[in-house]
């Protein structure tokens, strides 16, 4: 079987596995993980590779908010090594709300506060940062559109939970 076709065939179950929640139960609803990033290097290899150890914290707040928010930790189980730069996230994150003149649609903010570290200037990463943001979000704006079903937009407001089968 190629992997397409095993991709394809992954979501159509878990698919099914979100629209028949009968025989099911929650066993745990935090969402907190440590979480390694490890990005290319780009610009023609002049910028490093870096790495990222964060805490990810995801939280639904009354009102169909949702916060998905990063923080840099240190973590004993992947010190830094000489291949990757380790880059440092402050407090940051995404908020999702509804709009308020128009709860049919979201609005998404975003607090993005990177420290690159390593040999290039602050304002170098300032400069480059925004439009891989941008980039970044059209792209997913793009994808998200392609894959966009009415059953999925019905159920976008729920908070992600684990369950197991009883």
């Amino acid at each position: 079987m190629e992997f397409k076709a095993i991709a394809q065939q992954t979501a159509e179950e878990i698919l099914a596995y979100s629209q028949d929640i009968s025989g099911w139960k929650v066993v745990k609803s935090s969402d907190t993980f440590i979480c390694h990033t490890i990005t290319n290097s780009f610009a023609m290899g002049s910028i490093s590779p870096r790495d990222f150890i964060d805490v990810i914290y995801i939280k639904h707040y009354e009102g169909n908010v949702d916060i998905i928010c990063a923080h840099s930790v240190d973590f004993p189980g992947y010190p830094p090594t000489s291949y990757y730069v380790r880059g440092y996230n402050y407090p940051s994150g995404y908020v999702c709300s509804p709009l308020k003149e128009n709860p049919a649609y979201s609005k998404l903010v975003v607090f993005v506060q990177i420290d690159m570290r390593g040999k290039w200037l602050t304002s170098i990463i300032e400069k480059i940062m925004p439009s891989n943001l941008v980039s970044f979000f059209l792209n997913a704006k793009d994808g998200i559109k392609a894959y966009e079903t009415p059953s999925a937009r019905r159920r976008h407001s729920r908070h992600p939970s684990v369950h197991k089968k009883k």
